[in-house]
């Protein structure tokens, strides 16, 4: 009995350095997806519409499904960039060490200074 593996790519273990940087690129991507679909979503309905014609809900909503379909490719394509910004800006932030600590604004702390 000849058996194979079912994968010929070697196995890496994943390190929190790396599943933190997925991280980061996923949310990037994201947020990306969502900034294209705001601002191509009007768009997109202003020109899909017929001047004097009515629109029902079922088509508002494929059309809907669809544009969210296509800024996602977009921003899973590279999109505008602003992804790439986003994790080079994140990137720079992890190597440079800087630390969130409990008084930071990333931590939820007001920016607000008492009187």
């Amino acid at each position: 009995m000849n058996l194979t593996p079912a994968s010929t790519t070697p196995f890496v273990p994943s390190t929190p350095a790396a599943e933190h940087a997925r991280k980061i690129v996923k949310a990037a991507r994201e947020f990306e997806a969502v900034l294209l679909n705001t601002v191509l979503g009007p768009l997109e309905h202003t020109f899909a519409s017929l001047p004097g014609k009515e629109s029902d809900a079922v088509s508002d909503n494929y059309q809907s499904l669809g544009m969210q379909t296509l800024t996602q490719s977009l921003a899973a394509k590279g999109g505008l960039g602003i992804a790439d910004m986003i994790v080079k800006s994140l990137s720079k932030r992890d190597h440079a060490g800087v630390a969130t600590d409990e008084k930071s604004p990333a931590r939820g702390a007001s920016l607000a200074r008492p009187f």
